[in-house]
C-alpha cells in the first residue's frame, strides 16, 4: 500500500524548525549583544584609566619640572653666594696685606721714635722737656692706631672664618682641620750621611696662620719650593687639646638636633693621631682604668666628647636620651667586636659581617651595644678593651696601632626637638621616594604590590625604635599606629683613630707585621680612592673594596656631619707621607655630600 506524505504537516514542521533556529539566532544576537556591551564598559573603564594615568603622569613632569627649577635656582644662589664670598676672601686678603705693610711700618716709626725720646731724655735739660712729652704722645697714639688695627684684622678674619664655615655648611663639605705635632725627642736621628743637606730632623712643615700650613720641599742642588695647604682650621705644635677640642665641640651640638656626626684621624704612623683622639696617657692608665687620674688638658677629643655630650644631656629634661657605646677594630681588613664576651664575661675575639641594608645604609652584624650613664663609665669601658687593640713596634714608633678603631656613641632621644623632628619627616619622605620609585605596576601583582607596601610600612615602625645606625622616619600615609613624636630617635658619634700609613722600608716590619702594613695601607687607599669618586661626581662609589670604606660608608657619603683630623709630623725625614696627608685632606675638602642633583639619581654601590 503506497505511503502518502501530509503536504501540510510537511510544511508545519518545516515552519517548527526554522522557528526553533531562529530562536536560537535571537539568542546568539542578544548573547553577542551582552557581550558587546561588556566589552564597551571594559573599554571604557581602560580609557578612564589611561586618561587618570596620562594625569597622573602629567602632574608628575610637572613636579619634576618644578623640581628642576628649584635646583637651578638654588645652584645659582649659591653660586652667586660663593662668588661673594671669593670677593670678601680677595678683600679681606688685601686688608690683610696692607695691615702687615702698615703694621711694620708703625712698629718702625715707633721704633724711631723710642730711640729719639730715650736720646733727647739723655741729651735734652730744662726747656726741651715739653718737647719730649710731645714726642712720648706721638708714640703713644702711634701705638693706640696699631692696637686698632690688629683689633680689626682680628675681626675681619674671624668675620672670614663664619662666612668659610657657612659656605662649608651649605655645599655641604666634609670639613678638614690640620695638626701639625711639635718635634720630638725621636725625630732627631743621625743621618746615613754625614754633612748632608737638608738634615732629617730639620722642621719642614709649618702653620702659616689659624687656616693655611706651609711644607718646604727641599731637595739637594735644587730651589727651595714651598706649597701651601688651606683648610679650615689648622693647629700649630704650640696649641694645647682644649685649643683642638674647642673647634671641634660646635658637632656635638648637632647631635642632639638630629644629625650624625663623624671626627675622623688621619695621617702617618707617630703623627699624633691616637694623641689627638684619646690623650697622652689614656694608655698608661689601663690598670686603674679611672678617667680622674688624667688631667683634663692632656685629654683628647674622645673622653672631652663623652664628657661635652653627658653635660648637653643633663641640661635636658630626664630620662629623655639614653646613651650606647660600642667599640670596633678594623684589623687585616677584619671588623672585630672589642666588647665581645663569652658565657664566663672573658673578652673573646668576635668577628662581625657588615651588611648594606635596602635603605642603602651600612649595618654590623651582632655588635654589642653597652648602655653608659656618664663620661666615666665610657672611659672605663675605653681603658678596658684599649688593650684588646693591636699593637706592634716599629722603627717610626715603639707602639704604634695596627688596626683601626671606632668608638660609637649611640644617642636614643624620647623627646625630640623640633629641628630633629623636621629633618627625621624630611628623611622618610626622601625614602619613601626612593622606594616608590623601585615598584612596578601590573594587574596580577597590584594585590601583592600592596601587601608588601604594607609589610614595608610594618617593617620601618619596628626598625624605627630599634636600629642604633639609621635616622627614624615615618610612613606619609595615615595610619592608626604611634606618630613618630613617640618613637626613639637615635643618631651616632663617631669617633675614629685610623692605623697610621708607613712605607715599609721605613717602618722595618717583617713576618706577619709586613701583612699588617699592607692591609693598612690598602685600606686607606681604598678610603681615597671613596674620596676621589665622591669628590669627582663619579656614578660608582667603591665603598665595598675595604671593610673600613664599607663600615664608614654612611659618615663619608650619608648625611652625616664629618670632620677629618689631619695629623702630620714637622720634619724633613716624613715629609713624603706629610704631602700624603695633606694631599688626602685637600682631595677631602673637594666632597659635596648630599647634592640637590643626587636625590633623583643615588650613587650606585658595588
Amino acid at each position: 500500500m503506497p505511503l502518502f506524505i501530509n503536504r501540510d504537516q510537511l510544511f508545519a514542521h518545516q515552519v517548527h524548525l526554522l522557528e526553533h533556529k531562529l530562536r536560537s539566532k535571537e539568542e546568539r544576537i542578544l548573547e553577542l549583544e551582552t557581550e558587546n556591551a561588556i566589552l564597551h564598559l571594559r573599554l571604557a573603564e581602560c580609557l578612564g584609566k589611561l586618561r587618570r594615568d596620562h594625569e597622573k603622569e602629567t602632574k608628575a613632569l610637572k613636579h619634576h619640572l618644578q623640581q628642576r627649577n628649584a635646583q637651578k635656582i638654588t645652584q645659582s644662589a649659591l653660586a652667586k653666594l660663593l662668588s661673594e664670598v671669593q670677593a670678601v676672601k680677595q678683600d679681606l686678603s688685601e686688608l690683610f696685606a696692607v695691615y702687615l705693610s702698615f703694621s711694620t711700618e708703625l712698629e718702625e716709626q715707633s721704633k724711631q721714635l723710642l730711640d729719639k725720646v730715650q736720646q733727647a731724655s739723655c741729651s735734652l735739660k730744662g726747656d726741651r722737656g715739653d718737647e719730649v712729652q710731645d714726642l712720648q704722645a706721638v708714640v703713644s697714639a702711634l701705638e693706640r692706631s696699631l692696637e686698632d688695627e690688629r683689633e680689626r684684622c682680628r675681626a675681619e678674619r674671624q668675620r672670614r672664618k663664619e662666612l668659610h664655615n657657612t659656605l662649608v655648611e651649605l655645599r655641604g663639605n666634609i670639613r678638614v682641620h690640620c695638626r701639625v705635632r711639635p718635634v720630638l725627642p725621636f725625630d732627631h736621628v743621625p743621618s746615613s750621611t754625614p754633612g748632608s743637606w737638608p738634615a732629617l730632623s730639620e722642621e719642614v712643615v709649618s702653620t702659616v696662620s689659624d687656616d693655611t700650613v706651609m711644607v718646604n720641599c727641599i731637595k739637594t742642588g735644587m730651589p727651595v719650593h714651598n706649597k701651601m695647604y688651606e683648610f679650615e682650621r689648622v693647629h700649630g705644635p704650640e696649641e694645647s687639646q682644649d685649643a683642638v677640642f674647642e673647634e671641634v665641640k660646635p658637632l656635638l651640638t648637632s647631635l642632639l638636633d638630629g644629625y650624625n656626626v663623624c671626627i675622623m684621624a688621619y695621617g702617618q704612623t707617630g703623627s699624633g693621631k691616637t694623641h689627638t683622639m684619646m690623650g697622652s696617657q689614656l694608655l698608661e692608665e689601663h690598670s686603674g682604668g679611672q678617667q680622674g687620674a688624667q688631667p683634663g688638658a692632656e685629654q683628647g677629643i674622645i673622653p672631652k666628647a663623652a664628657a661635652e655630650l653627658f653635660r648637653m644631656i643633663s641640661e635636658k629634661p630626664a630620662d629623655s636620651h639614653t646613651v650606647e657605646v660600642s667599640v670596633m677594630e678594623v684589623y687585616n681588613n677584619e671588623v672585630l667586636d672589642l666588647l665581645a664576651k663569652d658565657a664566663q664575661g672573658n673578652p673573646v675575639e668576635q668577628r662581625c659581617d657588615v651588611i648594606t641594608t635596602s635603605n642603602g645604609a651600612s649595618q654590623v652584624i651582632a655588635l654589642k651595644y653597652q648602655p653608659v650613664r656618664d663620661a666615666s663609665e665610657v672611659m672605663q669601658i675605653l681603658n678596658r678593651v684599649l688593650k684588646l687593640r693591636a699593637h706592634c713596634p716599629t722603627l717610626v714608633h715603639p707602639d704604634s696601632s695596627r688596626s683601626h678603631l671606632i668608638v660609637t656613641l649611640t644617642i636614643s632621644s624620647k623627646s625630640p626637638n623640633a629641628l630633629a623632628l623636621a629633618r627625621r619627616l624630611q628623611s622618610a619622605k626622601k625614602d619613601m621616594q626612593l622606594a616608590a620609585q623601585k615598584e612596578w605596576w601590573s594587574p596580577r601583582c597590584r594585590r601583592a604590590n600592596l601587601a608588601a607596601r604594607k609589610s614595608s610600612e610594618d617593617h620601618f615602625f619596628a626598625s624605627t625604635a630599634s636600629s642604633p645606625s639609621r635616622s627614624p622616619s615615618h610612613s606619609p600615609c595615615p595610619s592608626p599606629r604611634p606618630s613618630v613624636s613617640q618613637a626613639l630617635f637615635k643618631t651616632k658619634l663617631q669617633l675614629v683613630d685610623l692605623a697610621g700609613s708607613e712605607s715599609v722600608g721605613m717602618s722595618g716590619v717583617s713576618g706577619a707585621a709586613l701583612w699588617e702594613v699592607s692591609c693598612i695601607n690598602r685600606s686607606l687607599s681604598a678610603l681615597s680612592d671613596v674620596l676621589g669618586a665622591l669628590a669627582e661626581q663619579r656614578p660608582h662609589v667603591p665603598y665595598r673594596n675595604s671593610k673600613l670604606t664599607h663600615l664608614l660608608q654612611d659618615a663619608i657619603g650619608g648625611d652625616a656631619k664629618l670632620l677629618v683630623m689631619l695629623c702630620v709630623s714637622p720634619t724633613q725625614r716624613y715629609v713624603t707621607e706629610s704631602l700624603q696627608s695633606l694631599g688626602f685632606g685637600t682631595r677631602a675638602r673637594q666632597v659635596q655630600k648630599e647634592l640637590p642633583r643626587r636625590k633623583g639619581n643615588p650613587l650606585k654601590v658595588k
